[in-house]
């Protein structure tokens, strides 16, 4: 063959090529399907339990079985439609809210500092006997208002009160998955700052270092593109040191930034769109999970009387049910944008956050399943033949489709099987470990 190149200078060249790259861009570590928010001067120790007995009540009321509950939200009826339903109804029975936040901002509102002081302490005593009781949910922890110019003393004191009262009940303990939410940053400095706060604090109470996590709030245009128009996430996620555990959405204070109506403002908005593509552009490999914001049409009856009338029922119930299907369609773009926790801000949209998650899973069941026991069987036949094989992060990916649908219990261990994989195999959350099993065998 007639060829032009020196061997050695393409042997050079093409060495350069040799890219080291993750195995997957997603974090393995159990992320929520959702948060639920809700203010600080409500909270009590058993707050799960009551919004899910309240879920509980409005589906039994209003949609009492597979076929209502799925008809209103336009999901078509399957074989696993029932069992799918009754997934739902003991998940709100057994574990309702799998992450809580304590508001200090928004759902809190701006209060004398007498008062915001009396809250940050009764909450964290409350926290306290939830930790003990153990009625905390898997993931917990609060929110303090912005380290703006006019809230940053505010929002420091009630950081120190509540956490400080919280070891003082607990004696130096937090709960697992203990996170504090940063609203409204807008500048890098916020987010070092507040982590040179985290350090000082766990130095006081001899905490392990890093110990503390915390989310940041994407919800102001400045933090997509800065003045200069550049990128200011990449800056945020240096500042956070590696404590950044989630980054959450806020669309409306985000589209309200942006001067778009209130009427206007939803997570379909196309500058809603745009800021969620940079997020996921900005956050990928870091290692930090994405949130996707609100539905603000709550699921709420519009007569709250008793005796009501025949009409007044239907009126109930058809509101209800429109802001249950515009929730639904919400959740149901977010999954399919790859964003796989949102927020729920009533009890009421529980059911359907568990109903659009489930059903998005198990719709994606069989085609993932055959994907991924493809990539098994084609990964165990190159390792018997000494080759590489090179697709191991789309198999990580598909791997992490199911550790995803089994931490939140869409599939269980049944279905877990039918992958070919064992539930020991999944819980290692890895695909060459896997391999590596396998071929010990």
């Amino acid at each position: 063959m007639n060829t032009s190149f020196d061997e050695n200078f393409l042997k050079n060249l093409l060495n350069r090529l040799e890219i080291k790259e993750n195995l997957s861009s997603e974090n393995t570590a159990r992320q929520p399907v959702h948060v639920v928010y809700g203010g600080a001067d409500k909270f009590k120790f058993d707050i799960s339990a009551k919004l899910g007995k309240i879920a509980l009540k409005t589906i039994e009321l209003h949609a009492d079985n597979y076929q209502k509950f799925f008809d209103v939200l336009d999901i078509p009826h399957t074989t696993a439609s029932e069992q799918i339903y009754n997934r739902i109804i003991d998940k709100l029975k057994s574990e309702p809210v799998e992450d809580f936040r304590i508001d200090f901002e928004d759902g809190y509102g701006i209060r004398k500092n007498d008062e915001e002081d009396l809250s940050a302490e009764t909450a964290a005593r409350e926290t306290a006997k939830a930790f003990k009781e153990k009625t905390l949910p898997p993931f917990f922890g609060f929110r303090i208002k912005p380290l703006t110019d006019d809230f940053k003393e505010r929002a420091v004191r009630t950081f120190d009160i509540f956490l400080t009262t919280l070891l003082k009940e607990t004696n130096g303990k937090l709960p697992d998955n203990f996170l504090i939410t940063l609203p409204k940053i807008t500048h890098p400095k916020q987010v070092s700052v507040f982590v040179e706060l985290l350090n000082n604090f766990e130095k006081i109470h001899s905490l392990p270092e890093g110990f503390i996590k915390f989310e940041m709030m994407i919800e102001s245009p400045e933090v997509i593109l800065n003045k200069k128009g550049e990128y200011t996430i990449p800056s945020l996620i240096e500042a956070s040191q590696g404590r950044c555990f989630a980054a959450h959405f806020g669309v409306y204070d985000y589209t309200s930034a942006l001067g778009i109506s209130a009427s206007h403002q939803s997570l379909e908005h196309p500058a809603a769109v745009f800021a969620r593509d940079i997020m996921q552009i900005a956050f990928a490999d870091s290692g930090i999970f994405l949130s996707d914001g609100a539905t603000n049409i709550l699921p709420v009856p519009h007569f709250k009387k008793d005796n009501l009338t025949e009409e007044e029922k239907r009126i109930n119930r058809e509101k209800i049910f429109n802001a249950w299907r515009i929730a639904f369609k919400d959740i149901n773009n977010s999954l399919k944008s790859g964003f796989y926790q949102g927020w729920d801000l009533h009890p009421a949209q529980l059911p359907v956050r568990y109903a659009a998650v489930y059903s998005f899973f198990h719709n994606e069941f069989e085609s993932s399943a055959k994907r991924l026991k493809g990539f098994i069987d084609k990964a165990a036949q190159v390792s018997l033949s000494g080759t590489t094989f090179d697709d191991a992060a789309s198999a990580q990916a598909l791997l992490n489709f199911f550790i995803r649908g089994y931490n939140c219990g869409a599939f269980n261990e049944d279905d877990i099987k039918k992958t070919g994989l064992s539930l020991e195999e999944l819980k290692t959350k890895s695909f060459l470990k896997i391999l590596e099993l396998r071929q010990e065998r």
